[in-house]
């Protein structure tokens, strides 16, 4: 049976597969979420493969775009300021032996491959990262 998906415009969800291994990349996705959410839009982050690694605690707190830069966990609270919501796929958590209690308190909790799936295809906009 075939279920008619509906496109909101109004729905933004970034997908972040990059982890601390590319530092330079690890801001950018949570500025645009920022950005997007003062835009009025309802923005969701999901964190898989590496990406995942971003929400455990203490990685963010000592991880720079660059020598000198905020830490990226300036770039997350930014986010959570303006209610971006941020959810690890269960996958990345099983590939990196971490549990639910390894995430960031503002991280919104866990999700499957078909909540991603379901979100990308009715959401206005999709990134990756």
């Amino acid at each position: 049976m075939l279920r008619e998906i509906i496109m909101d415009e109004d729905k933004v969800l970034i997908i972040m597969s990059t982890g601390p291994e590319n530092a330079s990349k690890c801001a950018t996705p949570f500025f645009l979420a920022t950005v997007a959410a003062s835009m009025e839009k309802e923005v969701q982050m999901i964190f898989n493969i590496n990406g995942g690694l971003l929400m455990k605690k203490g990685v963010a707190e000592n991880l720079t775009v660059k020598e000198g830069g905020k830490p990226v966990s300036e770039f997350i609270e930014q986010a959570k300021s303006v209610d971006v919501q941020m959810f690890v796929c269960s996958p990345s958590l099983d590939l990196h032996d971490m549990s639910k209690e390894d995430l960031r308190d503002d991280c919104d909790g866990v999700v499957g491959g078909a909540y991603l799936l379901q979100e990308a295809a009715e959401s206005g906009v999709v990134l990756n990262f």
